[in-house]
């Protein structure tokens, strides 16, 4: 073998044969690699080499110092040697002095393969990949993550899942930032080499998600390596391809079930029911205990299945029995304790729901509205209820951050029970009546005034009118209702009239 040879490749090859550094330099290089059963075999010319033996070394320190010596006098820049971690601390500073980097090797054999597969068999070790590759593919995976799981297992190497906004999933080690942000998302193939790692990536044609790569990657891996990685991540695509369309089916079919059945709960009001109450035991939701709903809802088209995936993550790192699921334009959830909480957890939980919300504003255009805290079955509904008045709240409030928690609300929470009467509508028509003549302009143009956060300027853009004719016709309406709305109660009121009329 007459090619270079790094050792930081050789330390990353999943199959070295347990190679150890334990003297010399950190990161040598070298010409090539000489295999023998022992020293005296060796040629007299070293050439810059890895020798590789098979005979275990002498025990004696006299007898080791002798080796190291007589192994750099013949050119050799490493050697690699069974039971070598038993070299004395003498003679690995006398490989250091040297320059020459001592290896232990497990199994020299392997190792030597390793070294020709690096050197001058680059098509064998992509093969090798590639078989593993098809190995992982034949095993009936669970889920994605289990794929991937068994894709690294086999290949040796870290596999992740990747956009442009980050990792989403990856095991056998973590993919640099670095690197993350160095790989080319456009190419179909991408080879990635940066100082804190290496990766080959390869484009996802999923066609529901778009923007996804498969990235194999490690530390210390050579050209040839990455090279081999990218051909064993092109014959992995497909699969990971369909893994993601099986389990987004699965998912899918099962958001529609807990949607199902959280509706019907609902829909019950606190009434017993044993079907509706075995079906929310079945996916391990409890209506026994204290309760504290929330509702997240988009403020404009949002991707309600991406938002569950999201926000079942979140709920994850809040420590306390946790459930949600899809349900109109948005997603109900809640959180169960089995004993009543204190009044301080409480406001921990709250604020741990607003952090969730604040996490997903990253992402999503969303609302999140809270309920109060309530036991049983009966509680449950009623939390439920409330976090999804607070949620038709939250659209609107750019001032509280798109969040509302119905316990902060005061008059604003018995204005939300009418909303829920069937006299409601009714009355607001009453209260709206002197608004409607004239085309109704006058009624269009408070319910975009109030739509806008009572604000002139944006009011008047989008229903292109010039302001001064905005403030007019408030003025006006003010007038006709009889009402001072500089009271922000009154503009509530008249907000949730206005709504409840269009």
């Amino acid at each position: 073998m007459t090619d270079s040879l790094r050792m930081s490749a050789l330390l990353a090859h999943p199959q070295n044969g347990g190679v150890r550094a334990i003297a010399g330099p950190e990161d040598a290089e070298w010409t090539g690699v000489v295999v023998e059963t022992n020293e005296d075999a060796l040629p007299a010319d070293g050439g810059g080499r890895l020798a590789i033996l098979t005979e275990l070394p002498p025990t004696r320190p006299w007898q080791q110092d002798a080796l190291v010596r007589r192994t750099r006098d013949r050119g050799f820049r490493a050697l690699a040697i069974p039971h070598g971690d038993n070299f004395g601390t003498g003679t690995r500073a006398l490989a250091d002095r040297l320059g020459l980097t001592l290896l232990h090797a497990d199994r020299p054999m392997l190792l030597a393969k390793a070294c020709w597969q690096l050197v001058e068999a680059q098509d064998a070790l992509t093969l090798g990949y590639v078989r593993k590759v098809a190995q992982s593919i034949e095993y009936h995976a669970n889920d994605l993550t289990d794929l991937l799981r068994h894709l690294s297992s086999s290949v040796g190497h870290g596999v992740a899942l990747i956009d442009a906004e980050g990792v989403l999933l990856e095991v056998g080690g973590q993919l640099a930032p670095e690197v993350h942000a160095a790989i080319d998302f456009a190419p179909w193939v991408d080879l990635t080499r940066m100082p804190a790692g290496t990766a080959a990536s390869v484009r996802v044609d999923s066609p529901s998600r778009e923007g996804l790569r498969l990235a194999f990657f490690g530390a210390g891996l050579d050209e040839r390596q990455v090279s081999a990685l990218a051909v064993a991540a092109e014959v992995a695509m497909p699969a990971v391809a369909a893994r993601i369309l099986i389990d987004e089916v699965a998912e899918v079919s099962d958001a529609s079930v807990s949607s199902g059945v959280l509706r019907d709960f609902v829909d019950l009001r606190g009434t017993p029911d044993p079907e509706v109450e075995r079906r929310m035991l079945e996916r391990g939701w409890r209506t026994t205990g204290y309760h504290l709903a929330f509702r997240v809802v988009g403020r404009s088209r949002v991707d309600a299945l991406q938002l569950l995936r999201f926000v079942m993550g979140e709920l994850g790192r809040i420590p306390v029995d946790s459930h949600a699921t899809t349900t109109g334009r948005g997603l109900s959830g809640w959180l169960t304790f089995s004993e009543p909480p204190a009044a301080s957890q409480v406001e921990h939980y709250v604020a741990a729901l607003r952090d969730l919300h604040v996490a997903a504003r990253r992402s999503f255009n969303v609302a999140t509205g809270v309920g109060s805290l309530a036991s049983g079955s009966a509680g449950l509904t009623t939390s439920l209820s409330e976090a999804a008045d607070a949620a038709r709240i939250a659209v609107n409030r750019s001032n509280t951050g798109w969040f509302v928690r119905v316990d902060g609300l005061g008059l604003e929470q018995l204005l939300l029970a009418w909303t829920g009467n069937d006299t409601f509508v009714p009355a607001a028509r009453s209260l709206l009546a002197p608004l409607q003549s004239g085309g109704g302009e006058l009624l269009t143009t408070l319910s975009a005034y109030l739509d806008h956060e009572s604000a002139v300027a944006p009011t008047a853009t989008a229903l292109g009118l010039h302001r001064n004719t905005v403030a007019t016709r408030i003025q006006r309406a003010q007038e006709l209702l009889g009402v001072d709305m500089s009271d922000p109660e009154v503009r509530l009121a008249l907000h949730l009239a206005c709504r409840a009329v269009r």
